[in-house]
């Protein structure tokens, strides 16, 4: 009769017992089969599914054989060469990096190995160890369950666990737009003497194109057609072609830009650290302004200041170059004007005179 254990290490485990299931210390037989004294490493941590091992070894009479596994490091390097090749952006690349080093220091603290030993207990304590907001989690859980799926394709493990995972509530923020005093007060604050004088043409660049600061910032000087800019942009690969104001278009031409290839960018450090230097920029005429917010809101001001204008939300979704409409649905349908008057009419018919 074969029987298994756990064999702990006291140094990283705090239980005892020989058959104690919640930890993922390692799992061995011992017992006698045909005669022979067996005793050896099942190389598994899960404790079901080492006992259905052991009861298949006990019938047949031979032990059943364990399909080739991948180790974490395996999965990494597979999952982001694939990833590479679909040319995922920095930013993302850069996100994924980050969560397989996460899951490494995990793993490696509880002397996990293989990827089909991260099963729904190990994500559940995984997940816990996330010190973020809710937003970023659900973001997180996000690229959990995509690198799950990438594994379960390939067969190297057998159950998607990460999809058991129950996202965090979150609390939609309504989109807020910058007000026109504002506006006002932080176009005068980047005029300051204190400022640098590029930043007012970014921020203007920002409000009237609906571009993301990522893409202003590496914003090239051929992209101007007279008062229009052609671009693709950087987060979706989506063409986009905005008719600026004649003063924004003017500004932008009159920038003194160290590459000439761009108008706020050396063309040297990489996407994050120009984007980060500008939102930087932006942060420090804001608080000089006395204004809250974010370099986004320079976004949500363009969107909104469409759709208060009557604007379709096809029209804006297009200029915004969201991959679906329903994204910009999401973040901007309280403001569609057509909607908000339907919404109004409805309630003064309903209204009794």
């Amino acid at each position: 009769m074969l029987i298994v254990y756990r064999r702990h290490n006291p140094q990283k485990c705090r239980f005892t017992s020989r058959s104690e299931y919640r930890c993922k210390c390692p799992i061995w037989v011992t017992g006698t089969k045909d005669g022979h004294r067996i005793r050896e490493a099942l190389k598994l941590r899960d404790w079901n599914r080492a006992q259905n091992l052991v009861r298949v070894w006990d019938v047949d009479g031979t032990r059943p054989k364990t399909k080739t596994r991948a180790t974490i490091e395996e999965w990494r390097d597979q999952f982001l060469k694939d990833a590479e090749a679909r040319n995922l952006s920095a930013g993302t690349l850069r996100l994924y990096k980050l969560l397989f080093r996460q899951v490494l220091e995990f793993t490696q603290d509880r002397g996990i190995k293989v990827v089909n030993e991260l099963e729904l207990d190990a994500l559940t304590e995984f997940r816990a160890g996330w010190n973020i907001g809710a937003l970023s989690a659900s973001k997180k859980l996000e690229r959990l369950r995509g690198i799950f799926k990438f594994a379960l394709q390939r067969k190297m493990v057998e159950e998607n666990y990460a999809v058991s995972l129950v996202g965090p509530k979150l609390k939609q923020n309504p989109t807020l737009p910058f007000p026109k005093d504002d506006m006002a007060k932080i176009l005068k604050a980047a005029q300051s003497d204190e400022v640098d004088h590029r930043v007012e043409t970014f921020i203007l660049t920002m409000r009237y194109s609906g571009l993301r600061i990522s893409d202003v910032a590496t914003l090239t000087v051929d992209s101007l057609k007279g008062n229009r800019l052609k671009l693709y942009q950087a987060k979706t690969g989506e063409p986009v072609s905005v008719l600026l104001p004649g003063n924004v278009a003017d500004a932008l031409r009159s920038v003194k830009h160290s590459n000439p290839k761009y108008f706020f960018w050396t063309g040297d450090s990489k996407l994050e650290t120009v984007t980060g230097f500008w939102r930087e920029r932006i942060a420090e005429v804001l608080t000089l302004a006395k204004v809250s917010g974010h370099s986004h809101r320079f976004r949500d001001t363009f969107a909104v200041a469409l759709l208060e204008g009557g604007a379709s939300i096809e029209t804006v979704s297009v200029l915004l170059g969201h991959q679906s409409i329903r994204v910009t649905e999401k973040h901007y349908n309280p403001w569609v004007k057509t909607r908000q008057e339907a919404l109004d009419r409805a309630v003064l018919s309903a209204t009794p005179q």
